[in-house]
């Protein structure tokens, strides 16, 4: 039997690069149900609006959806629910901290496969002011333009 060691990513939070600054990344597990993961695997998520917070020093999943199943019956999952992610002690009082003391936010970044199971990446990150929403379109569009002109030159 082959072992599948590699990452498959099924959700990600593209706009998560362009609206904050991203500090620190954690690998978390997440508590789904049977329905979830079929719809997760079929590419049936999203991450946008979602947020992660903490409650009895127990990470929560707040406001992401993952789209019902479409094969399944009266047992199918609701969208948008909260759903927990596992992650050591430690590592949940180090992020508190950071939400706490440095007014940070922690939001996912993607979820995806590794080794079967689904696995979350959240971050502890700043929230971009305009000028640095701006500046950072200015970056994109200055490699585009030099790109462009790589290519021109070959």
């Amino acid at each position: 039997m082959k072992e599948s060691n590699e990452i498959k990513e099924l959700v990600s939070n593209r706009k998560a690069g362009f609206q904050y600054e991203i500090l620190e990344t954690y690998e978390t597990g997440i508590v789904l149900q049977g329905t979830e993961i079929k719809s997760l695997r079929d590419h049936g998520g999203g991450l946008q609006e979602a947020y992660v917070t903490i409650d009895n020093d127990e990470l929560w999943l707040v406001n992401s959806s993952i789209a019902p199943y479409r094969f399944g019956s009266i047992y199918n999952h609701e969208e948008k629910r909260k759903r927990k992610l596992l992650m050591h002690k430690r590592e949940i009082r180090k992020i508190a901290s950071g939400i706490q003391e440095k007014g940070l936010t922690c939001i996912p970044l993607s979820i995806y496969l590794k080794k079967g199971r689904a696995k979350v990446k959240i971050a502890l990150a700043k929230g971009k002011k305009l000028h640095d929403k701006r500046e950072t379109i200015k970056e994109r569009e200055d490699t585009k333009a030099m790109q462009r002109a790589m290519k021109q030159d070959i």
